[in-house]
């Protein structure tokens, strides 16, 4: 997969999802969809070939969705909740996401996910169409395909019935992602009878794409990686199998072992035959940008260096005494603040600086809307959440940069303000000048 900008040959990329939130505490197998490049959408369940200028469709399985089995969304909205890369949000809550999932619902989705009884968002899955970059990690593994292949496939699903049958130990995500490149590259992908107990996964669909296509290097792999955004968004977890999340999770491991030692040998034996956990997902990947080319991930001693700087500029400025208190800070100041669009259609934050009411810009493009002091909050609350982990696999070393030369920036331009305000005018200076006169 290459970033927007560059999708001009025909491709299918696998998304692997790392699981969160409360279905993450009990299984880790993640959920799977696939990016097609040159397939894109009249609706959501009406597929049709790319015109110029777009980026492809994502198509994935869900459950308890209007009643559909399969349902395409647009790449950047499928990530982002947004219909332009430009607009996606530089830092993230779940206030901010709900807003801007249930705007875009508002204009493509209503006949999927209609208003509730009270006229506000509805309950159920539908959350799950846009967004996901807010909620996980996400891990692409590409190959090449034909205009004729997606032709092919455009025919086939949108002539066969597309009502839900989903099943999540015969008919999950998984199942559909498998029968997707399976229909481009026939028996390419295959479940597993003893690693995930014959139950299909995203991690093994993930494997056997990498698998299948370090074998025809024809097909031109690659692997990206799409960091979940920076914010205070519960971070996901890694994506496992079954029997790795089996042995890898001390609620279930545990209890076994204690009742029967036989049975948790034989998980373990399973679990090294296999090699279910020598498969690294972020393995050779770069990193996704949403509006530029995919680049290296940051180093670990960058991100070391990094991390240092952003404590010391936090340190000398006195905007906080750690970086824990960035994000407090900022919460503190957001919490209180209405979400809204501007004319370009990116998010914007309107609250009360001081006496006065500011529209704070939440992009890239429209930082600049914002007082210095409430862009250095962003950046440096940011910049903290991109730093905090030990692996910044889906960090990259240009996208660090970026945020930091633009916190000094607003640095820059909050101590001119400061300057402004505190230094005596001409006037005043001019008559100290004369009244202290002999």
């Amino acid at each position: 997969m290459v970033a927007c900008a560059s999708m001009a040959s025909a491709s299918a990329t696998l998304f692997l999802e790392e699981p969160y939130g409360k279905l993450g505490f009990f299984t880790a197998t993640g959920h799977a969809a696939v990016y097609l490049s040159d397939v894109c959408a009249d609706s959501p369940v009406v597929l049709r070939r790319c015109a110029a200028g777009e980026t492809g469709v994502v198509l994935s399985r869900y459950d308890g969705v209007a009643g559909y089995d399969w349902l395409a969304i647009p790449l950047v909205p499928y990530l982002y909740a947004v219909e332009r890369p430009e607009d996606v949000p530089l830092f993230a809550d779940a206030k901010i996401v709900a807003f801007l999932r249930d705007q875009y619902r508002r204009k493509y989705l209503e006949e999927i996910a209609p208003d509730g009884s009270d006229g506000k968002a509805p309950g159920g899955n539908w959350y799950e169409l846009v967004g996901s970059s807010y909620d996980r990690t996400i891990y692409g593994f590409e190959i090449k395909t034909t205009p004729e292949q997606d032709a092919a496939l455009i025919r086939e699903l949108n002539s066969s019935s597309n009502r839900s049958h989903f099943h999540l130990a015969s008919n999950n995500c998984a199942d559909f992602a498998r029968s997707i490149i399976n229909f481009y590259y026939p028996k390419a992908l295959h479940r597993s009878l003893v690693a995930d107990v014959g139950i299909t996964t995203p991690k093994q669909m993930a494997k056997m794409v990498a698998r299948f296509g370090s074998r025809h290097p024809e097909l031109e792999l690659s692997r990206v990686v799409i960091e979940q955004v920076p914010g205070r968004m519960p971070r996901s977890s890694p994506v496992h199998g079954v029997v790795e999340s089996f042995l890898k999770s001390k609620k279930y491991i545990v209890p076994s072992a204690v009742v029967s030692p036989i049975f948790a040998g034989c998980v373990f034996a399973v679990y090294i035959g296999t090699g279910a956990g020598r498969f690294e997902p972020d393995r050779n990947a770069l990193v996704f940008d949403p509006i530029g080319d995919p680049e290296p991930p940051l180093s670990h001693q960058d991100r070391k260096a990094y991390q240092q700087r952003l404590k010391s500029f936090i340190a000398e400025t006195g905007s906080a005494s750690s970086e824990k208190r960035v994000g407090k800070e900022w919460e503190k100041l957001e919490s209180k603040a209405q979400i809204a669009i501007d004319n370009q259609g990116a998010p914007v934050l309107q609250m009360h600086f001081g006496q006065k009411l500011v529209r704070v810009g939440l992009s890239p493009e429209n930082l600049d809307s914002a007082p210095p002091e409430l862009a250095r909050a962003i950046l440096e609350a940011r910049l903290a959440s991109e730093l905090r982990h030990a692996t910044p696999r889906g960090v990259s070393r240009g996208e660090v940069t970026w945020d930091w030369n633009q916190l000094q920036r607003a640095q820059k331009m909050t101590m001119e303000e400061d300057s402004l305000i505190t230094a005596p005018s001409s006037l005043t200076m001019l008559r100290v000048a004369f009244t202290s006169a002999p």
